[in-house]
């Protein structure tokens, strides 16, 4: 089998749209799991000082607090999630896509649908993203005493 320059050269153009997603998925990773970093130490923090603490009124909102970073932890691993399945569904993309340039095959319906569901899944992740960042924002009441 030979391969034609040109059928080559038009893949590899095909092929490279839909890198911009992956660079942008890439950079969203980073982002979540920096995000879900702070999540752990900061729930680490709170367990250690609730184990050391009499305080019920700070117990009760340690605890609180412990309940949403457990949230907000479930919803960056889940938007990680997603966005590792959303890569692996471009990469699938751009394997179809020069395949099926080079070769002839017709499985153009499989790149459209491998990249419309990968797509979705980086959609999702965003929505994940959202909510995390929204529930983190509700926390920030700093139990401060009122001085009025």
């Amino acid at each position: 089998m030979i391969l034609d320059s040109d059928a080559v050269t038009h893949g590899i153009q095909l092929a490279v749209a839909p890198v911009f997603l992956l660079t942008a998925v890439s950079g969203m990773i980073g982002a979540i799991a920096g995000r879900l970093a702070r999540i752990i130490d900061r729930a680490r923090l709170l367990e250690d000082r609730a184990r050391e603490s009499t305080d019920d009124d700070f117990l009760e909102r340690a605890f609180h607090e412990l309940r949403e970073l457990r949230l907000r932890g479930r919803l960056a691993n889940g938007g990680i999630a997603l966005l590792t399945l959303c890569a692996f569904l471009i990469g699938l993309t751009i394997i179809v896509l020069f395949v099926g340039e080079t070769t002839g095959f017709q499985i153009s319906r499989w790149a459209v649908g491998g990249f419309l569901a990968g797509v979705v899944s980086f959609l999702l992740a965003l929505l994940c993203f959202l909510t995390e960042t929204i529930i983190a924002s509700r926390l920030l009441n700093f139990h401060m005493p009122d001085r009025g």
